[in-house]
């Protein structure tokens, strides 16, 4: 197991021009490492990583690997739905030091289950890095099945984790109830964590967390600690802001809130777009209230 608790799964800041923006990119490392994140996810959805070329792959790796300094895991967005790409991107990862990787169900191509198997296989076969499996249905149009996840869990010794985001809790309890020891399961979307946690899930890797990361380790670890009262008290604190990160595709409104912050810029890549006036205000006033609480509990730098 990777880690437990809340991980955020980082935005890639970019200049206005459209270039890395290294300097705002380890503002958010730190921030997030010193509010308590279990872990730094890197490249996922949320960090845009369809648009990110892998010279620029390469910099935000080492960049992250180098600024948390053993700190705490760094990991790594390499699947793709060509296998020889995530090898590449992986094998590439493991070279630049990521603790491990987080490779997603295959999109477009749509494979087979038994297809998927053979991906993770010679993904794992390639590198000797800790595999998190990252199931999105919603992105991808392709569902990993129970069966394939506990399958690749007791096969496969590298694969250690499932970021679950297909919003089917029955699956997540069986999944729960079924897995080997050491194999974590975690929320891949920031309102289901309380539900999870409930069922004995690991934890989060989560969108919210780039903005609100010490509410978010609050609220895992004191799940984790048994304290579900007290988790639910977080998560009934955080879910407007939790629903307004996907008021528009994300990243844009975690994005939009960041800059507001003063600690990015809004840009994000075509065919992504800012968000317009109009959501931004309803994002901002759903956030209005957990910002607050977050200043409370934290120092008022940020």
């Amino acid at each position: 197991m990777l880690f437990r608790g809340a991980a955020p799964a980082l935005v890639t800041p970019f200049s206005e021009t459209g270039a890395i923006d290294k300097a705002a990119f380890c503002g958010l490392i730190e921030h997030q490492i010193t509010s308590g994140a279990a872990a730094l996810v890197v490249l996922g959805t949320t960090g845009e990583n369809p648009t990110v070329t892998s010279t620029e792959r390469s910099e935000l790796v080492a960049t992250a690997v180098e600024y948390a300094s053993g700190r705490v895991p760094v990991i790594v967005g390499t699947g793709t739905n060509s296998t020889a790409e995530s090898i590449t991107f992986s094998i590439e990862a493991e070279r630049l030091g990521a603790d491990g990787l987080l490779v997603v169900g295959p999109y477009y191509n749509k494979p087979p289950q038994r297809g998927f198997e053979a991906h993770i296989a010679a993904i794992a076969a390639a590198t000797s890095s800790p595999i998190i499996l990252y199931n999105v249905p919603s992105r991808t149009g392709f569902d990993i099945d129970l069966e394939t996840i506990l399958n690749l869990a007791n096969e496969i010794p590298a694969v250690v984790g499932v970021k679950e985001a297909s919003g089917d809790l029955s699956k997540v309890a069986d999944l729960i109830q079924g897995r080997p020891d050491g194999f974590a399961v975690y929320s891949g979307d920031d309102e289901w964590t309380l539900f999870f946690l409930v069922l004995g899930a690991d934890g989060v890797i989560s969108v919210v967390s780039n903005i609100l990361p010490r509410m978010m380790h609050k609220l895992t670890q004191v799940g984790l600690q048994g304290d579900l009262i007290g988790a639910a008290e977080m998560h009934h604190s955080l879910v407007h802001a939790m629903r307004a990160c996907f008021f528009d595709t994300n990243p844009i409104p975690v994005k939009a809130v960041l800059a507001h912050l003063g600690k990015c810029r809004p840009t994000v890549r075509l065919p992504l777009v800012e968000l317009p006036p109009e959501k931004k205000s309803r994002v901002m006033a759903a956030f209005a209230t957990a910002l607050e609480d977050e200043l409370g509990i934290q120092d008022r730098s940020w």
